[in-house]
């Protein structure tokens, strides 16, 4: 995985305190904890959700603080920690995948996070009831018009810098900027003031993986106390805002939470990871009988964007022997030929997906007839997302694919297909008591299928996609 934000922060030497030592409540104390805090939820009328870097541990990526944290082993001379896979893979955790169903049900109202891995966008809190407090690695913001645009890939700078790419409003067109905050940056009046009324509204403030060490976020979940409202803490390691809370419990945040939704009673629906890809062929006539065409496979975020899932491309052509295949292994993936213009065909397209997926490949076939002058059609997003949602759900398997829009002119067709790349299930049958689920968050406790990630749905009006 990239860790290039921590590479990328401007060089300070006070970071805070690191490496403490990690805390472990018995079994016993943990599980009673667990069922304390099950009810302290059940029974919250305004719950808010505060989230820090522990809460992604689980999905590979390092914290900054813990005993193996990014900070911690910079400070003893280590370097940036390994990790599993590619940033832009990562998938939200068992707790990432709670949240998003407690917010479905009703009892979780907002949600706070400090991190800048997207995962909570991914797993699906709506934009509207997430305030990201020091920016999204993956966002990019119109600072004309206030467009926000959520990437498939980790965008280049931070520090709310200028990136290549522009607005896509054609009334707008200015450059657009990261979002992500550098040591001294402000945090945005966006997404302070919502996190700061929601804290004051709420009856409990629910800190999950976070030490509570970076200032103002960290004095957030203490406006909650002037209202009557209870602070909770899980975190593995001590806090300075551990005295003012209700309930401090010292334990790995997935175990935590498993354990909640098992005494609630409530499942964790799977993620499906949705990616889109953009195709498009050009052709011109040439002496008549002949047409020269140009494919092109690319990202839907535009000329400059990466397409990070796809590893190569593989074009054949099943019903035209005469017609050799092309292997397509770098980016851009383009391919040039010369066909005859009344003889319509059908390309295989196979896109051979990065190791992040956990679907090795899928096939889109693409029928090409010079002849058809116009036609287009647009479909709904979200109807095209929740249908390959519910088929990888019922096929325990990834791979499906549809067409969200196509357009076909005189000269050009393109079309952007949503393709599903992974799917993961959060079995929570073996969560009786802390006791028997020692392994929750582990491998071992998770299903995952796929085998021969979403272009990613903000639901907020003005996140852009395409």
């Amino acid at each position: 995985m990239s860790l290039g934000y921590a590479q990328k922060l401007s060089y300070r030497e006070d970071v805070g305190v690191v490496g403490l030592t990690e805390l472990f409540d018995p079994p016993a104390v943990l599980q009673r904890k667990i069922e304390e805090l099950a009810l302290i939820i059940k029974k919250s009328k305004h719950l808010v959700a505060f989230t820090g870097a522990g809460i992604s541990t689980a999905c590979g990526i390092p914290d900054f603080r813990g005993p193996k944290g990014v900070w911690t082993l910079q400070r003893e001379g280590k370097g940036v920690p390994e990790a599993s896979l590619p940033f832009h893979r990562a998938m939200p955790s068992l707790t990432h995948m709670a949240l998003v169903e407690l917010e479905r049900t009703g009892i979780l109202k907002f949600v706070i996070s400090q991190n800048i891995d997207s995962l909570h966008l991914r797993s699906g809190i709506p934009r509207e009831k997430l305030a990201e407090l020091h920016g999204n690695s993956f966002s990019e913001l119109c600072p004309s018009c206030g467009a926000e645009y959520l990437r498939d890939f980790e965008v280049e700078t931070i520090g709310m810098k200028l990136t290549p790419r522009r607005c896509s409003d054609v009334k707008c067109g200015a450059r657009l900027r990261d979002t992500v905050l550098d040591w001294g940056d402000a945090l945005p009046v966006k997404e302070m003031n919502p996190a700061e009324q929601h804290c004051k509204m709420a009856d409990v403030v629910l800190c999950l993986g976070t030490s509570l060490q970076i200032t103002p976020a960290c004095n957030l979940p203490l406006k909650s106390l002037n209202g009557g409202g209870k602070i909770v803490i899980v975190n593995l390691q001590p806090t300075p805002k551990d005295k003012k809370a209700s309930l401090v419990i010292h334990g790995q945040v997935d175990k935590v939470i498993a354990g909640v939704m098992h005494f609630l009673n409530v499942q964790i629906p799977p993620y499906v990871r949705i990616d889109f890809v953009h195709i498009n062929l050009k052709h011109a006539p040439r002496k008549k009988t002949y047409v020269k065409w140009i494919l092109k496979v690319a990202s839907l975020h535009g000329s400059r964007a990466p397409l990070p899932f796809v590893k190569s491309v593989e074009v054949s052509f099943p019903e035209r022997p005469d017609m050799k295949t092309a292997f397509l292994a770098k980016q851009p993936f383009v391919l040039k030929r010369e066909t005859a213009r009344k003889r319509p065909f059908t390309m295989a397209l196979k896109f051979n997906f990065i190791d992040g997926c956990r679907c090795s490949f899928t096939t889109v076939f693409w029928g090409v007839n010079f002849q058809v002058k116009l036609k287009s059609f647009i479909q709904d997003k979200n109807e095209v997302l929740k249908k390959l949602r519910d088929d990888a759900d019922q096929e325990s398997q990834c791979g499906q694919q549809e067409i969200v829009e196509k357009l076909i002119l005189p000269r050009s067709e393109s079309a952007i297909h949503a393709i599903t790349t992974n799917i993961m299930r959060y079995n929570l049958s073996e969560t009786a008591s802390v006791e028997e689920a020692s392994s929750i968050g582990d491998d071992s406790k998770i299903e995952r299928f796929g085998e021969g990630e979403n272009g990613d749905e903000m639901s907020s009006k003005r996140a852009k996609w395409f």
